[in-house]
């Protein structure tokens, strides 16, 4: 049997390969006692395989819970940390500062030791120059000058600290790739991140035969290895959802979709198109800059549990503090006064008078209106609120990129997605919205269905000079799938020739024009004129293309599809004005839509008369 586990700030939602869906309330203390929860629940206490979401590492990013940690440098490079980039946060807000650096300035060290921009010797190593570590630090980022293209110092550093007992990243092994201050901070985050999340994961050992986590790439990769490059787990649980989106919006007609994943404490949004969700190299989380491979999930700080208060200025804001799962909504009774998104979409009738959620037993209605009256809040209000911001998340990954949305649909999921899916379609003009099958617990759904993947990067030395690509590609496509075979059969599957003959290896260069600083991922150099000028509207045939980086990724798809999973029970077609309960999220049918069964089981809500 095999298991998906999505741990959401609110809800873990478990969805097992029968179908079988349940919701438990998550567990922030120890997120782990929420999934084993989960798993006895549908049945399954212990199954082959637990494909899991999580939300730790984003949590002790944002939270600020990470290890103590120490930096290593090249001589003079110890405050590029702090430094960063010259721009700013916030163009015209004077207030706004960018985040303190997680590593403070006394536990930044230098070493000497310098290697050239193509990655030769210029200055030898003097490892004996590092200085006796801070007592106190539990893990050390180490990041020298172009190890992206020669690794032989960090190796020598590591060496030296590993067998003084320190718990160590190299950049070379997080993040092989130029520009020295995204890679320093990618390296730091992960060092921060992993005494807690190898702690957590170790702890998961024991809940299924095997435990597989899934990346911001939206891949799975084993436990242990998630565990050492927990910087990869940003985006845990929200990329599943966005897998499982893209394959049911392609089922129902439109390969070209929004995903809106509007859950307990945050919402995320992505762009789909030709049924692929659209990929990134580069995001930022907590205000730092991760460099790795990740779906191009854009994420606020609106959902169910989101709070409303009215700030100094006499102004109604909703978000970004959640409720989170404890105390949770007033209207939970689990001892929660401030007013939430869910006690307004309550007191408004989007959620039906006495409706229950797992674990919670029936919603209290009085509660949601005393502390909307104690806070001083309109409940249409609170709901406007939330739906302006969440619209602009949707412009941001549509409008903003060049995409009209007036040409996708609407892929709305999550506990609260649906209930506010119809306002954000008529705000972009979106002529459908299709509400999935187990539409509340989809991550955990796309979980379930996710390949296993094996990502590859490497710098290229010579930008201008492409003699030799081809060559380097082809030695990264094995090298992926070499180590993804090394994966599989780690986890008991195998390394024969079946197993081989499943894997797919895809290859791509990130590339720009000479002058630029910024790249386009494409498959081969002459495919990155097109996708310029459809990008930004214009190219420069003039202008030499440069390589930067080379791309591999490995998959070994899952052994069933989002569309594989047994139908749920058959919906019915709603006009407008109209709830529509499920056991795991509610729909607002709005004013003017109507509702009517789709593919696969997906409920599609169109305007009248559109």
């Amino acid at each position: 049997m095999r298991v998906g586990a999505d741990t959401g700030g609110t809800f873990t939602d478990v969805v097992a390969a029968d179908g079988t869906a349940v919701k438990v309330p998550s567990t922030p203390e120890d997120p782990g006692e929420a999934v084993r929860a989960g798993l006895v629940s549908a049945g399954e206490a212990r199954p082959d395989v637990l494909a899991h979401g999580t939300t730790v590492a984003t949590n002790a990013l944002l939270e600020r819970r990470g290890a103590a940690v120490a930096l290593v440098t090249t001589r003079g490079f110890a405050d590029v940390v702090e430094i960063a980039r010259q721009d700013r946060p916030s163009l015209y807000d004077s207030s706004v500062d960018r985040p303190e650096p997680l590593v403070p300035r006394h536990r930044r060290y230098e070493v000497e030791g310098r290697l050239a921009a193509d990655g030769t010797e210029l200055e030898p190593l003097e490892v004996e120059s590092l200085p006796v570590l801070d007592s106190a630090v539990a893990s050390v980022a180490i990041c020298l000058l172009h190890a992206d293209l020669n690794p032989a110092h960090e190796r020598a550093v590591a060496r030296r600290l590993g067998d003084q007992g320190h718990d160590v990243s190299c950049s070379h092994e997080v993040s092989p790739e130029f520009r020295e201050y995204e890679r320093t901070s990618t390296t730091v985050v992960n060092a921060y991140l992993r005494p807690v999340c190898r702690s957590y994961l170790r702890g998961l050992d024991g809940a299924a035969g095997e435990v597989l986590v899934l990346t911001s790439a939206g891949g799975l990769v084993p436990a242990g290895e998630a565990a050492e490059i927990p910087a990869s787990l940003l985006l845990s649980g929200p990329a599943g959802g966005v897998r499982a989106a893209a394959a049911v919006a392609a089922a129902c007609g439109w390969p070209d979709a929004i995903s809106f994943d509007m859950g307990g404490t945050s919402t995320d949004v992505c762009l789909i198109q030709g049924g692929v969700p659209q990929p990134a190299t580069q995001r930022e989380a907590g205000g730092f800059p991760v460099r790795l491979p990740s779906l191009d999930i854009h994420t606020v700080g609106a959902g169910g549990g989101s709070i409303a208060r009215i700030d100094p200025g006499g102004a109604l804001v909703v978000g970004p503090r959640s409720a989170g799962a404890l105390p949770g909504p007033a209207c939970y009774g689990r001892g929660g006064e401030e007013p939430t998104v869910t006690d307004a979409d309550l007191v408004l009738g989007r959620i039906p008078a006495g409706a229950a959620f797992p674990g919670l037993g029936g919603l209290d209605a009085e509660a949601a209106w005393a502390a909307l009256r104690r806070a001083g809040v309109d409940a249409g209000g609170v709901v406007a609120v939330v739906d302006a911001g969440m619209e602009q998340a949707l412009r941001q990954v549509s409008v903003a990129r060049g995409v009209d949305p007036r040409e996708l649909a609407l892929v709305a999921f999550g506990g609260a997605g649906p209930l506010h899916a119809c306002a954000l379609a008529e705000a972009l003009g979106m002529p459908a919205v299709i509400v999935p099958p187990r539409a509340g617990v989809l991550s955990a759904v796309g979980l379930l269905c996710s390949p296993v993947q094996h990502d590859v990067v490497r710098s290229w030395p010579t930008p201008r000079d492409h003699a030799g690509l081809e060559a380097a590609l082809d030695e990264m496509a094995e090298r992926a799938s070499a180590e993804l075979g090394g994966q599989v059969a780690s986890l008991g599957h195998g390394d024969g020739p079946d197993a081989g003959e499943e894997v797919e290896v895809e290859t791509a260069l990130d590339c720009r024009y000479a002058g630029q600083s910024h790249e386009l991922t494409v498959p081969a150099v002459a495919e990155f004129a097109p996708e310029h000028r459809r990008r930004n509207g214009f190219d420069r045939p003039e202008a030499p293309v440069e390589v930067v980086a080379l791309r591999a990724r490995a998959t070994r798809p899952a052994p069933l599809e989002v569309t594989d999973l047994p139908a749920p029970p058959e919906r019915r077609a709603a006009g407008g004005a109209t709830v529509v309960s499920e056991p795991d999220c509610t729909i607002w049918v709005a004013e003017g839509w109507r509702a009517d069964p789709g593919p696969v089981g997906a409920l599609l809500l169109t305007r009248r008369g559109g």
